[in-house]
């Protein structure tokens, strides 16, 4: 659960900003999209394989 705590004189907007900022650096809401619906373990196999193609790929770009 991310928590911001309030500053002295702390506007609204600057403490939204440093809320969704903490939210965005824990991957909330990357989690929640991921779980938002079922996945067969197939798919989920898939997906996982393709990205590690992906980072490969990048790597090997790189060198």
């Amino acid at each position: 659960m991310a928590e911001v705590t309030v500053g002295n004189n702390e506007s609204f907007e600057s403490l939204l900003k440093r809320f969704n900022r903490k939210v965005q650096q824990d991957r909330i809401l990357a989690e929640r999209r991921r779980r938002e619906f079922y996945e067969k373990p197939s798919i989920k196999r898939k997906r996982k394989e393709a990205a590690s193609r992906r980072k490969s790929a990048r790597t090997a770009r790189k060198y």
